[in-house]
């Protein structure tokens, strides 16, 4: 028996155990695997099976009976048994016929002897093929996984890795990396070819593209194929297929998983290199993020070709903070630009280029910057998705990552300003996202973004002209004072109220106060205030003035 081939009934059926043997039904199913051998001589089965298992019986439990034999015959079909082998004599003179009928029906083979046979020998003698054949796989798999390894660290380390899973397994090899033409290793014919990419193309978008580590088996006429995903860091990068014309074995399950971190990490080493040049190369971006680039033509020879395009494109500035938690939090905020940003940095680009964007990152101290450029022509982003929409599935698809691998290791807040066209305006859209920033004490959620800040963009512009401490004391001051002198709580009482339209008896469940306490802190608020206070005019400066309190005293309100 070859390293990477399991045990089958046909192998074990060569052993002289099996010399008086015969197949009486279910030759079609010789090709199934033996895990493991039991002696059965009880009906209900259900929990005594796995699957794939020899079962050695005499019959003695429907002796004569043959309803009995057809209901244990399905129940060893339905839980994948893979053969039942059973002795004539005694208990058992002859297999009725219905039983072979379904024995033949499902492939399922049946096997008797003729003769006496000691279960105790096949047990033993089918177990110690099995264990050394479970040994001599992981052996060969440690040795073929370090071969792995070692190709990694040569040049084209992913195709070396795919020409000895090949090799390997003596199976075609389909590599389908993203954004990239699939490989075929080794070559098929080409109506083969695009039979395969069609039907793969037509059920991989169903898989979770977050670094899912199942190994997925599909039919596909009479092959077999299993799919591995290849990624790191919550990312899937590629799709790795093995076609099999055989039922798989763990040992095709294991090598495949073997490959594809390999390969995962292959990937990831050359991401890294890249990673690094890229922040080297676009230094210019801190430039264009700070108005340094005014003049148009410095911008263009920075871009070049690409001037033009990006120029007539739409595009916004986003933002994502992280705050760093824990003893160790000086030392992981020296190591942000070598470490953990740039890790950061390689997810968030994968995924804005899957949403057909083009993103040009920089670091900022513990901040990542991306100049997100919509590379989706102006008609396609109308008829299909509009931007917003867009955005706003990739930020939510960068903080899921963000969550799956911080562990508590930090926070962070992503702030996204405006959508401009022209790069002259991308300060513009820098400083609304990190405006955004500012106002994260607000927020409950991680995302902020500049175009759903409502009355707190007209706050963030006054805050630099010293307007809003006057406009606060000519609205809400006397009862600032109020609170500050009796630390009674009509501020909070006013917000309530305005926020319930004026229904007294929301505002009291808001407050978790009976009524006549709201009464008496309303008659006080009109005392301070006076007695229109609540008309359609004041209401709305009341608003604003005690949203801008808030914005100058997060922790007050």
């Amino acid at each position: 028996m070859e390293t990477n081939d399991i045990l089958t009934i046909e192998s074990a059926l060569k052993n002289t155990l099996f010399k008086d043997a015969q197949v009486i039904a279910g030759n079609g199913g010789l090709q199934r695997n033996v895990r493991w051998v039991h002696i059965l001589e009880v009906l209900d089965i259900e929990a005594l099976v796995h699957g794939n298992e020899m079962i050695l019986s005499t019959g003695i439990g429907f002796t004569e009976n043959v309803t009995s034999f057809v209901s244990y015959l399905n129940k060893l079909i339905e839980h994948n048994v893979s053969c039942l082998c059973l002795e004539m004599g005694q208990y058992l003179k002859f297999i009725p016929k219905e039983v072979i009928e379904i024995a033949n029906t499902n492939n399922f083979p049946l096997i008797i002897f003729t003769k006496a046979v000691r279960f105790v020998d096949i047990t033993q003698e089918l177990h110690t093929l099995i264990i050394n054949h479970h040994y001599s796989m992981l052996k060969n798999l440690e040795r073929i996984s370090r071969e792995f390894y070692r190709l990694t660290l040569e040049s084209q380390g992913t195709r070396n890795v795919l020409e000895l899973l090949h090799s390997s397994t003596k199976y075609p090899i389909i590599y389908l990396p993203f954004q990239e033409t699939p490989k075929f290793i080794p070559s098929l014919p080409l109506h083969k070819q695009n039979e395969l990419l069609l039907f793969l193309n037509t059920r991989l978008p169903a898989l979770d593209s977050n670094e899912d580590e199942s190994v997925y088996s599909w039919k596909f006429n009479d092959d077999t194929l299993l799919i591995r995903p290849v990624g790191a860091m919550g990312q899937t990068w590629a799709y790795l297929c093995l076609v099999k014309n055989q039922e798989p074995t763990e040992y095709d399950f294991l090598l495949l998983d073997s490959a594809s971190l390999s390969i995962a990490q292959d990937l990831l080493k050359t991401r890294y290199i890249e990673e690094r040049q890229l922040h080297t190369e676009n230094l210019w971006v801190n430039d264009l993020l700070n108005n340094r680039l005014k003049d148009e033509l410095l911008i263009k020879t920075q871009l070049g070709q690409h001037y033009k395009s990006f120029n007539e494109l739409e595009f916004c500035v986003c933002i994502i903070e992280l705050q760093f938690l824990g003893n160790k939090k000086e030392e992981m905020i020296d190591s942000f630009s070598q470490s953990t940003g740039l890790h950061l940095s390689m997810i968030v680009r994968s995924i804005f280029k899957q949403h057909s964007f083009q993103p040009f990152i920089t670091l900022q101290n513990t901040c990542l910057v991306i100049l997100a450029i919509n590379m989706l022509p102006a008609k396609q982003t109308r008829d299909t998705l509009h931007m917003k929409h867009r955005f706003n599935h990739i930020l939510k698809e960068i903080e899921n990552t963000i969550n799956r691998k911080k562990t508590n290791k930090f926070e962070f807040c992503i702030g996204v300003g405006s959508s401009y066209t022209g790069l002259k305006n991308v300060h513009i859209s820098y400083e609304e996202a990190t405006k955004s920033l500012f106002l994260k004490p607000f927020y409950k959620s991680s995302i902020i973004l500049y175009e759903e800040l409502g009355v707190f963009q007209l706050l963030l512009n006054l805050q630099k002209e010293s307007m809003l401490e006057s406009y606060i004391a000519n609205h809400i001051g006397p009862l600032i004072e109020e609170d500050r002198k009796k630390k009674s709580d009509l501020l909070r009482t006013l917000q309530a109220f305005v926020e319930s339209n004026g229904s007294k008896k929301l505002a009291a469940e808001q407050l978790h106060i009976v009524r006549q306490s709201l009464y008496y802190r309303l008659d006080k608020i009109k005392e301070l205030l006076g007695e229109d206070f609540m008309s359609s005019q004041n209401r709305l400066a009341l608003q604003l003035a005690i949203q801008a309190y808030q914005f100058l005293n997060t922790s007050k309100l």
